[in-house]
């Protein structure tokens, strides 16, 4: 070989040489002092697929929001069942009046009137819709009156009062209508509930093994990059000697540089991903230091077959999905408004009973020859409150009465719209859960075909992938002996990564399918072990 030949090989391996060389010199230079020491010093936490879910039960902020909706509905309950609480009512008034004497038979002068008056009041809400009470009221009137035979005089009943709605608002579901209402939105707030932590479990889930993906998707084109290297290598040893052309050095250089370029966007997506899961878990609120320490998955994703048919996986979900569970519960909500929308148009019928028994008492004046008329008092026989109330409570003087009263509105306009949107509202529900229905029916068809095929796709692609690493191993043995290109190579090499890849994002979308299918059934909970309770606590 004459030196003509070898001058231009020559110099362009010099060439590359030296451009390798610049390239390494500018990313060592790239990386500051500071970036390295803050490199060396960063943390890394190892986290399961089952630490991120209880993690994020404890620090996520949409979880912590949800968790307040079921606390106030307990609140709207016991506040519907303050109407059923005993009520107690005290008043006292006194009344002082003052006015002119007209007649020498009522007073010799003013005609002053001193009233006292206290009452005390017990009403209870039954359950039928009507209402008992008990009331105790006394008085005492003291006034300067001519011709009185008693004063001041003390007085006092004790009344017992029922009353019992007939026609309107008669009945229990009716009476305790607010109470029905507020505890069945309470069931559908723990199944709301459980249906955002199945969702976010799920969330967890996908972010967990995208995590996983792209840390191993970088795993394999970095080993597509050493592969490129170790070609890039050998052609740059074969130029030196002779025995291959440059321009198979250029493509090699242009080939590494491509991965390099991969690299840096599995990078960006490891980080990505990385940032997203921190997000979801939260992990500022247990350390402040942990927003910049790195995550790294311990759990690796399964490939087991799991068998399941679309008519058993409608049953558990229809048996098991919180949203219909909570759509099923409010349309029994708006069945009662119907129910009570429609007692509403009755004609108001009420039965009344009262029971009463009074006492009188006071000091008894005494007048010359017992007649009031001559004026003349010549004493008094004292008496206080005490004596009236021992007559009210002996039921000296026992009274009663019973009435029925009807009224009939002769126009229920507003009455009858009530009904009538309450009639539209339970459509409107109705239409909804089958709606659901049809939408959870589609969801299931849906994940158990995902989950078929994807099980499908890892096996190809892991055939593919066998096949891929047979035929660069070919290739490169015939390469080593003159019968292959280093064009053939660097493709297979593409080849081989890329069917690595691919088998890789087909086993995360396998267990991301699963995790959907769970979902979907309902189960997530139950799959994850995880207690509605017990992640109320945490």
């Amino acid at each position: 070989m004459s030196h003509d030949k070898l001058a231009p090989r020559s110099k362009i391996i010099l060439f590359s040489l030296l451009l390798t060389f610049i390239l390494a010199a500018t990313s060592v230079v790239a990386q500051t002092p500071q970036e390295t020491a803050a490199t060396s010093q960063e943390k890394a936490i190892s986290l399961t697929l089952e630490d991120c879910i209880r993690k994020t039960i404890e620090n996520n902020l949409s979880w912590a929001v949800e968790v307040i909706n079921p606390q106030l509905a307990e609140i709207s309950i016991a506040q519907a069942k303050e109407k059923f609480m005993p009520q107690l009512s005290f008043s006292f008034n006194r009344r002082d009046t003052n006015s002119a004497s007209y007649s020498w038979l009522d007073a010799a002068g003013n005609v002053t009137t001193l009233y006292y008056g206290s009452s005390a009041r017990l009403i209870q809400e039954l359950p039928t819709g009507g209402n008992f009470s008990i009331s105790l009221d006394t008085y005492k009137n003291d006034s300067n009156r001519n011709f009185q035979t008693i004063n001041p005089r003390f007085g006092s009943t004790l009344q017992f009062n029922f009353t019992q709605p007939l026609l309107r608002n008669f009945g229990f579901n009716i009476s305790r209508h607010q109470i029905l209402l507020a505890k069945n939105n309470k069931d559908i707030s723990d199944y709301n509930l459980k249906k955002t932590l199945q969702d976010l479990i799920y969330t967890v889930e996908e972010a967990y093994w995208n995590l996983v993906y792209s840390i191993e998707n970088l795993k394999v084109r970095q080993q597509s990059l050493k592969l490129a290297r170790e070609l890039l290598e050998k052609n740059r040893r074969s130029v030196a000697i002779g025995t291959m052309a440059p321009m198979d050095v250029l493509t090699a250089e242009a080939d590494v540089a491509t991965r390099e370029a991969d690299i840096l966007e599995a990078e960006a997506q490891v980080k990505n991903n990385e940032d997203r899961l921190k997000t979801i878990l939260n992990l500022v609120a247990e350390n402040k230091e942990l927003e910049w320490a790195r995550l790294i998955p311990k759990d690796k994703p399964t490939f087991k077959k799991k068998e399941i048919s679309l008519e058993k996986a409608l049953a558990i979900a229809l048996a098991n999905r919180p949203d219909l569970k909570a759509l099923q519960i409010d349309l029994k909500n708006k069945q009662l408004t119907v129910n009570y929308t429609k007692n509403q148009l009755l004609p108001e019928l009420n039965l009344t009973a009262s029971y009463w028994s009074p006492g009188i008492s006071g000091s008894r004046i005494i007048y010359l020859n017992n007649n009031p008329l001559t004026g003349v008092i010549v004493g008094t026989i004292p008496g206080g409150i005490s004596d009236s109330l021992k007559d009210t409570f002996n039921f000296k003087y026992k009274n009663w009465s019973v009435s029925l009263n009807l009224s009939i509105p002769m126009s229920n306009f507003l009455s009858r719209a009530a009904y009538a949107q309450a009639r539209l509202n339970y459509e409107q529900a109705l239409l909804r859960l089958k709606e659901q229905e049809q939408q959870i029916f589609l969801e299931i068809k849906n994940a158990v075909r995902a989950v078929q095929t994807n099980y499908q796709r890892v096996k190809a692609y892991r055939v593919a992938r066998e096949l891929a690493e047979n035929k660069l191993k070919a290739e490169e043995e015939k390469f080593k002996v003159g019968l292959s290109t280093n064009y053939f190579v660097l493709q297979y090499q593409r080849d081989l990564a890329n069917a690595r890849t691919m088998e890789l994002r087909a086993i995360i979308d396998y267990n991301l399918s699963l995790a959907q299918l769970n979902r979907a059934l309902g189960i997530t909970l139950k799959e994850k072990n995880i207690k509605i309770t017990e992640a109320l606590k945490e």
